[in-house]
């Protein structure tokens, strides 16, 4: 394990008591789809200025209108990031998963965050200060094209949500969810996936952009094909392949 999560240092040279991320923390972190490709020099810089943060289920971690000062990545469990519709509700938007690294658009234009974020489910961070964020950005050239095509990869997923919200049935993008989520939290139990994050009907609806009523019926109805079976808070996949079909109708 990199001796820079072990711990780091106060201002006056001595050690801060900062939790060490086990093994598969720290593996979650290091196969990022993002943070996988960036140069050894860059990964260690950046895990050098990181301190770990662990947050219970619910714990508040930033919300709509504060300042930003902090650049993290989810090493364990997820951050739910929502908003809060016109009448009062607070409304899903995503969940960043194991792997993802989040907060550096409003570190960059200096504007309010957008949307509020608190830990859905036991969740680990690695959280670099603005300061450490500015310093990686002056010290690392590659680090402002690798943050740029991270952005690019979300302003790709977005539109892709948006012509699937406007042009596939709920069904298909349903299943789609489905995958996504087995592929980012699924166990494998079996010929089984279980999926490990713990997500209400209402939940996934949310996702969707549809009611829970409709997105039940869709789930019963890939009950009785033996897509999946649902059971309290959890999705079991019993077949990806009849999933897959579905995601394409």
């Amino acid at each position: 394990m990199d001796n820079a999560i072990v711990a780091r240092l106060s201002p006056q040279g001595q050690a801060m008591n900062t939790p060490v991320l086990t093994i598969d923390e720290l593996h979650n972190i290091e196969a990022g789809a993002w943070f996988s490709k960036l140069s050894q020099t860059l990964k260690s810089a950046i895990l050098a200025r990181a301190a770990v943060r662990r947050l219970a289920d619910g714990d508040a971690l930033a919300s709509r209108g504060s300042t930003a000062q902090e650049w993290c990545g989810v090493a364990r469990g997820a951050v739910r990031i929502s908003s809060v519709s016109l009448a009062g509700k607070q409304v899903t938007l995503t969940y960043a998963e194991p792997g993802t690294w989040f907060g550096d658009i409003a570190l960059f234009d200096g504007l309010p965050r957008t949307h509020d974020a608190d830990a859905h489910g036991a969740t680990t961070l690695l959280v670099v200060r603005k300061p450490d964020f500015k310093a990686l950005l002056a010290q690392h050239v590659e680090l402002y094209d690798a943050l740029l095509r991270l952005n690019c990869r979300r302003l790709r997923l977005m539109f892709d949500q948006i012509e699937d919200l406007n042009t596939r049935p709920l069904q298909a993008r349903l299943a789609k969810q489905i995958l996504l989520l087995a592929r980012s939290y699924g166990v494998s139990q079996g010929e089984e996936i279980r999926i490990g994050l713990a997500l209400a009907q209402e939940d996934l609806a949310q996702l969707l952009g549809a009611s829970r009523q409709r997105v039940n019926q869709e789930l019963k109805g890939f009950e009785r094909e033996g897509a999946v079976r649902v059971e309290p808070t959890r999705l079991v996949v019993l077949s990806r392949d009849k999933l897959l079909a579905i995601a394409d109708r």
